[in-house]
């Protein structure tokens, strides 16, 4: 049995929400930022692809 490794977290250290509650540094919501750490691996993926919307 294979146990997937973690995603790292997409976090720069650049902790500065804007008006719109998104990071500057990540480009997440304050929210997707606290959950982070309790996503399984397909959560963090899907969040990652939505992230790449948001950088556009």
């Amino acid at each position: 049995m294979s146990i997937e490794n973690e995603i790292p977290s997409p976090c720069v250290g650049i902790c500065a929400p804007d008006e719109n509650d998104i990071c500057m540094g990540c480009l997440r919501t304050t929210d997707e930022i606290t959950r982070w750490w309790d996503m399984n691996n397909d959560e963090k993926r899907r969040l990652l692809e939505v992230l790449k919307t948001r950088q556009r």
